[in-house]
Order: C-alpha cells, then sequence, then structure tokens
C-alpha cells in the first residue's frame, strides 16, 4: 500500500527538530502558505459544493457537517459562525463530531473509527432529501465521516466530501469530491497543520458563497448578520451608513425602527412605507437585497 501524502516527509523534516527557532518557524510559515495555494486548485469544485449547499436551505433543509478530529474542528469552526455572520437560523445547522461535542476538549482518537455511531447520528438527525451534508477527513478514508456521506446519501441528503488525498475512498461517497491536494507535512502525519488549514480556508470559501447565493451578502457587507453584542451592533450601523449612504446618527434610527435589522433598515432608509412593507417586499425577491432596492428605483 503506498504511502497517502498526508503520511509523507516533508522535504525540510530531516533534522528539522535541530534548527534555531527563526529558521524552524520559518519552514512551519512556509509549509502553510503551500498548504493555502493547494486550495486554489478545487475551486471550481468549491463552487459547485456552494451551490448545493445553498440549494438546500433554500429548500428548507439543514447543512450538516460530519467530520472528525483536526477536520472535525475545522468544521465545527465554520458551523459556528454561519448563525451570527449571516443570520442562518442555529437549527439549520448540524455538526456531526466522532465521540461527540462532549468529547471535547481532548478529541480522543478512538471514536474516528465507529462507523456505526455515524449511521446513527445520521438517523438520530433524521436526515432527508433535503439536507447537505459536507464531510471532511484528511486522509480521505476515516471511517467516520466516510459512514456519515454513505448514510447521508442513502436518505437522500446531497452531499460534499473534502479530503487532502488524490483517490480518497469519501470521494466514491459523494455528489460533489473537494480534493486539497496539500504537501506532506512538515511534522509528518499532523494534518492540524497543512491540511487542516486548507480545510479551513475551503469552508470559509464554500459558505461564505453559500451566504452570498442566499442574498446574505451584499457589496461584501454581511447584511443579515445578528447584532447581539456591541462590536456587531456598531458594525450594524457602519452597514447601513455604507449601503445606503447615511451619517451615523439616522442608520442608528433606520436600525431601531427596524429592531436591527441591516437589511429592513436600508429598506426603510430606501423609501420602503414601513417595516411589513419592506419585509414583504425583501420576500419577493429571495430576501436579497439588491433586487428589493432596484424595485425601490435605487
Amino acid at each position: 500500500m503506498s504511502t497517502p501524502q498526508t503520511e509523507m516527509s516533508h522535504a525540510s523534516a530531516p533534522g528539522f527538530d535541530t534548527r534555531a527557532d527563526s529558521e524552524a518557524l520559518a519552514i512551519l510559515a512556509a509549509a502553510q502558505v503551500e498548504a493555502a495555494r493547494a486550495v486554489q486548485g478545487a475551486a471550481s469544485e468549491i463552487a459547485a459544493a456552494a451551490r448545493l449547499a445553498a440549494a438546500s436551505l433554500a429548500a428548507g433543509g439543514r447543512l450538516i457537517y460530519a467530520a472528525a478530529g483536526s477536520s472535525g474542528l475545522m468544521a465545527l469552526a465554520d458551523a459556528s459562525e454561519l448563525p451570527g455572520t449571516f443570520g442562518i437560523a442555529g437549527e439549520r445547522i448540524v455538526v456531526l463530531l466522532a465521540g461527540g461535542l462532549a468529547s471535547l476538549p481532548a478529541l480522543p482518537g478512538g471514536p474516528e473509527d465507529d462507523a456505526e455511531a455515524a449511521r446513527a447520528a445520521i438517523v438520530a438527525s433524521n436526515v432527508g432529501p433535503h439536507d447537505c451534508i459536507i464531510t471532511l477527513t484528511a486522509s480521505g478514508h476515516t471511517p467516520y465521516p466516510l459512514a456519515a456521506a454513505a448514510a447521508g446519501r442513502a436518505a437522500g441528503a446531497r452531499t460534499i466530501g473534502i479530503a487532502n488525498n488524490a483517490g480518497a475512498a469519501l470521494f466514491g461517497q459523494v455528489d460533489i469530491a473537494i480534493c486539497l491536494a496539500t504537501p506532506p507535512e512538515v511534522i509528518a502525519g499532523s494534518t492540524r497543520m497543512g491540511a487542516g488549514t486548507a480545510q479551513k480556508i475551503a469552508l470559509n470559501m464554500l459558505s461564505t458563497m453559500v451566504a452570498v447565493h442566499l442574498g446574505h451578502v451584499h457589496d461584501g457587507f454581511m447584511v443579515n448578520l445578528v447584532a447581539d453584542n456591541a462590536k456587531l451592533r456598531e458594525r450594524a450601523r457602519r452597514i447601513v451608513m455604507s449601503v445606503a449612504g447615511l451619517p451615523e446618527e439616522q442608520a442608528a434610527q433606520w436600525l431601531e425602527r427596524a429592531d436591527g435589522s441591516v437589511k429592513l433598515a436600508i429598506m426603510l432608509a430606501a423609501g420602503a412605507d414601513d417595516v411589513p412593507g419592506a419585509r414583504n417586499l425583501l420576500a419577493t425577491h429571495d430576501n436579497r437585497l439588491r433586487p428589493a432596492l432596484e424595485a425601490l428605483g435605487r
């Protein structure tokens, strides 16, 4: 059996532990850059995956992440940001982590081999045709995400697989395969490093494009954010100021009238009669701000 790319030795590995701190850190930083470059080669697959995931959410389904180990942490980080950043309801986002969330922060390795636990988690989550499952595994052969992908697909869900080795077994279990062909790790097999970095970048890209397709992004602004702290309330004001072309005081007034909703505040500032009217106009345009503003002549 050939050694997977993620288990091979890096060219700079010999004597790595004897190098000066600055030299060792330069090697580690360069390896991260190399890993990040690997994502560029998967842009078309990431684009297709984003459209698939967005279609599931638009149809009332859920985005379900299934992973183990470091890949599970990347999935958890991405999933946890979506409700606040893009206003996607928390119940529409599910994370299936090998060993369960209760296993954090220890993250034992054994549960990643438990394929039956993955199948049981898919059943317990009532996965169906409207859902989309994103599975991640650096090696591409980890039993937990493979079983989750297969079980999800059998239940009719859309499936996306992300792995870092060409020819990964996962790719035969999913609708869209995303290969992030990262180079060997400086610390052989430590896929929390380069492979994890590439996975996080790919997830950032994928979920951001999902939000774009759902109308949650306008001119690079997160116009569907949930402003539930001081920093985000200030961000909401800046967004309304920029998109609507208003001074801060007026932006704050429209936000107060819109009960903190950035989209509604912008619609009111653009001439919508009232909150119900603004909400109805947005709904007519699939909650997309740009065509709704165009309907108001903006």
